[in-house]
């Protein structure tokens, strides 16, 4: 059986929820409007998997919950946490880990990041890949946009990438 922990808690932004495994951090959520929106979030992709068990555990991620506030606030923060991503395609893992190697403050296309995987014209299913990506702002998906310089998706909308990237710039 699988056990994975949660926590929910405030920010400046919202509501975050995050969920992990003794393997490490699996699912982030961006800011909601309630506890109960971020908790929905959290425990619609858990219940997919069968035979698994969800507790509550305010001491489970150390001081990940504190890391987060300060960011929101526009701090300067790394995420050097442990990840679990044991689920996940191998190419998924691929595109998070380019991804989540791009610089504060900076941004790459859908296409470079295809191209660092030596896949040239899979901008398309990074695009894809970075649409799943159960841990924004760990792995820095907002940080990716299309190569004629706008926005491109989000799943919270482009008005929170836009805010993410303007409020890392300022440490460039």
């Amino acid at each position: 059986m699988l056990k994975l922990n949660y926590l929910i808690f405030d920010t400046s932004l919202g509501w975050v929820g995050m969920m992990g495994s003794v393997e490490g951090l699996r699912e982030l959520t961006l800011p909601q409007p309630s506890p109960q929106q971020a908790f929905y979030l959290l425990h619609k992709s858990a219940l997919k998997s069968q035979r698994i068990l969800i507790e509550a555990r305010v001491d489970y991620f150390g001081d990940l919950a504190e890391r987060i506030e300060s960011y929101f606030n526009g701090e300067r923060v790394n995420f050097p946490d442990r990840l679990d991503l044991s689920w996940a395609s191998p190419f998924k893992k691929k595109v998070w880990k380019i991804t989540q190697a791009i610089p504060y403050g900076e941004t790459r296309a859908y296409a470079w990041v295809a191209n660092k995987m030596d896949m040239y014209g899979a901008a398309r299913a990074v695009g894809q890949a970075l649409a799943r990506n159960p841990l924004p702002i760990i792995i820095p998906c907002h940080r990716v946009i299309c190569s004629d310089g706008t926005l491109g998706g989000f799943s919270d909308g482009k008005l929170l990438k836009q805010r993410l990237l303007e409020m890392e710039a300022k440490f460039i």
